[in-house]
């Protein structure tokens, strides 16, 4: 694996780049209002794709280098095709992407060097809310649990830290922590 370094990178991460952004944010509030875009099309059973290419951030639309696509789907146990992983999988997988690289951006900040960082994560779900079967059920997890295993230069408590600190930043455990507004609409 190789890691290039950047000015003021540590671990991969251009900590500079994120102080600069966020010092011109902080004087610029409007530029940090971003609205974060996805398209999705069914493609046949409960298979669908989702294209991510344009959002807009920093007072003006943007777009990705190039498009990203994520397929979903539901495995052949619910007499599906299995293209890809179901809609929660790729939660628990945004849920990941986004705590691992809080934590590789928080130990940068704080000059700890990382070697490794694994995460394991598992949510416990009661399929009988979806099904339809008891509409006392959740529909959603009852419970995810977030397992690290970091190898870095730092105490087990400095890590530790270093994981809090990215939770506490995480959008997407925000997400899943406390309510959000979404309406959904026929156009």
């Amino acid at each position: 694996m190789t890691v290039t370094i950047d000015r003021g990178a540590h671990n991969g991460v251009d900590v500079d780049a994120i102080r600069e952004a966020r010092t011109a944010m902080t004087g610029q509030p409007a530029a940090a209002q971003f609205q974060w875009r996805v398209r999705n099309t069914w493609h046949s059973g409960i298979h669908s794709q989702s294209t991510i290419d344009d959002y807009f951030g920093v007072g003006a639309e943007q777009s990705h280098r190039q498009p990203f696509t994520i397929d979903t789907d539901h495995p052949e146990l619910f007499a599906a095709e299995d293209n890809g992983p179901t809609p929660v999988e790729v939660v628990l997988a945004a849920l990941a992407g986004c705590l691992t690289g809080g934590v590789a951006s928080v130990a940068a900040n704080r000059d700890i060097t990382l070697r490794s960082v694994s995460a394991t994560l598992t949510a416990e779900m009661d399929l009988q809310g979806v099904l339809g079967i008891d509409a006392d059920v959740r529909n959603g997890f009852s419970s995810v649990t977030v397992t690290y295993d970091i190898d870095a230069d730092a105490t087990p408590e400095e890590i530790e830290a270093v994981v809090a600190q990215s939770q506490k930043r995480s959008a997407v455990f925000d997400l899943l922590t406390n309510p959000t507004t979404v309406v959904v609409e026929v156009g």
